[in-house]
């Protein structure tokens, strides 16, 4: 069975994401490498999954968590908080950092990922 925000996603959208899991940064692919398989407690995550007409870094559906990871580009971009707000109205959490932090700061990142997945914070 589909995932349901699979049916409102255009072919364009879906082939961008799938370019964008071979071709990911530094901090993605570190990111990557814990959230995968399962590693951090047991949630489920998906990388660059396709949603409406964007695609989200990093995505657990259960617990509704999305996470992104951002280079300067993304400082105070409206189409970022668009997006999260239609994030927010779907029942989502989305959780940014910056590529520096995932790099430099990788265990506090987690922590803080932890805590929202267990719904400490």
């Amino acid at each position: 069975m589909k995932d349901p925000h699979h049916q409102r996603v255009t072919r364009v959208v879906r082939g961008h994401a799938r370019r964008m899991r071979h071709d990911s940064t530094g901090a993605e692919a570190k990111m990557w490498h814990v959230l995968r398989n399962r590693r951090l407690s047991g949630f489920k995550f998906r990388r660059q999954v396709p949603f409406r007409n964007y695609i989200l870094d990093f995505a657990c559906f259960e617990p509704k968590v999305v996470i992104e990871i951002d280079g300067s580009q993304h400082a105070e971009s409206e189409r970022d908080s668009v997006r999260d707000a239609l994030l927010r109205e779907e029942g989502f959490r989305v959780l940014r950092y910056w590529n520096n932090d995932v790099l430099q700061r990788s265990d506090s990142v987690l922590e803080d990922i932890f805590a929202h997945l267990h719904g400490w914070k």
